[in-house]
């Protein structure tokens, strides 16, 4: 569409960075003095452009100067206390069951509508690097970002150390047209930032997954059966899947709620491009179930592997076993005490008691071999 050029390129980086090659979170919890302790940044956005000042806006004064000249105002928070985003909350009308959520996080993700305001929470999730995956390895971060999006504001709070929108905000500023379509613009930019992530983030995780299974199904073997793996490693993999699927399985209905239904403090042309999103978080749910499936057959391979081994090493105890009693039954018998037992006084009965014993053992031991259980 001509009125909004590149958009996905505006949003999204040119070239995705893997997170398995240093990709590191960039951590924004820069704050200005003359601002309340949480507020990261506070801007005003007039006709697609940032308005600049002389000093920093406080939310109250950015927001008396979009109601007298126009514009959106676009405050971004991180973790601020309910002292903190009282006075906010309270300029901006926002309903006290959203500020609750927002103040005290761990939500789960979720699209709401209020009178005058949409109230979205997204799940951001981040790829923690290890060299080797252990039994207490953590392999997904996650963090939390409400929005809360009006006619002329837009306020996100953010939760957890990772998932800084600096560099959105930037990118965002350097397309005057695409921040011309006011507050919702800049949501579908943050919720396509966040799907984003879930891309890197499951593609990273495939090649965990794909680690362990090599390890499952090709593994340094003994008499040509596996070893098998750590279960505990995989159970922790699972329990991270869980975590990650707890972030996007939820996002889905509410990204499908903004494509499809029209809503008044979403710009028509802005809508179609929520489409995008809801398609990729699609794609990428289908992805985290398959995690799950796929670690669950490991780890019963991984089981049925151990299992097969156990049963390997009690097959050769018990074969010596066997080998070993035919010279303690015969050492067993001779044992006795008794003046009249056959060879006892004969020369060569010692020497020919123990060949016999050594030639049924020998039988044994071939017997049980070409049976494979040695």
């Amino acid at each position: 569409m001509s009125m909004i050029r590149d958009l996905r390129a505006v949003v999204r980086p040119s070239s995705r960075v893997s997170l398995r090659k240093d990709a590191s979170p960039s951590y924004d919890t820069t704050r200005d003095p003359a601002t309340p302790s949480a507020v990261v940044d506070c801007a005003v956005y007039r006709d697609g452009a940032r308005v600049q000042t002389a000093k920093p806006l406080t939310p109250q004064e950015a927001m008396r100067q979009v109601r007298r000249d126009g514009g959106f105002v676009w405050i971004g928070l991180h973790e601020p206390t309910e002292a903190e985003f009282a006075g906010i909350a309270g300029e901006f009308g926002l309903h006290p069951l959203a500020v609750e959520d927002a103040v005290q996080a761990h939500q789960r993700p979720k699209l709401e509508r209020y009178d005058d305001s949409l109230f979205t929470v997204f799940k951001t999730i981040h790829y923690v690097e290890h060299d080797q995956l252990t039994a207490n390895s953590e392999v997904v971060e996650t963090g939390e970002v409400m929005c809360f999006t009006g006619r002329d504001f837009f306020i996100t709070v953010r939760h957890g150390g990772q998932g800084s929108l600096r560099a959105l905000r930037h990118r965002l500023q350097d397309d005057p047209e695409l921040l011309a379509k006011g507050p919702s613009a800049v949501l579908h930019a943050i919720a396509d930032h966040v799907v984003d992530g879930y891309i890197a983030v499951a593609d990273a995780v495939q090649d965990d997954i794909d680690e362990v299974e090599t390890e499952v199904f090709s593994p340094g073997r003994r008499g040509g059966v596996s070893r098998g793996v750590d279960s505990a490693r995989i159970y922790q993999l699972k329990r991270e899947v869980l975590e990650f699927k707890r972030a996007v399985a939820p996002l889905l209905r509410p990204m499908q709620l903004l494509s499809e239904r029209p809503m008044r403090l979403i710009d028509p042309d802005i809508q179609k491009y929520f489409r995008d999103v809801a398609d990729h978080l699609a794609r990428v749910q289908e992805q985290v179930l398959g995690f799950d499936e796929l670690l669950n057959s490991i780890l019963q391979a991984n089981l049925a592997q151990a299992s097969v081994a156990q049963n390997e090493d009690m097959r050769k105890i018990t074969s010596w076993a066997a080998i070993v009693a035919v010279p303690t039954m015969v050492c067993g018998v001779y044992g006795m005490n008794f003046d009249y037992m056959p060879e006892t006084h004969w020369r060569f009965g010692y020497p020919v008691i123990m060949a016999i014993t050594g030639v049924i053992c020998l039988g044994i031991h071939r017997t049980l071999k070409r049976n494979g259980w040695l």
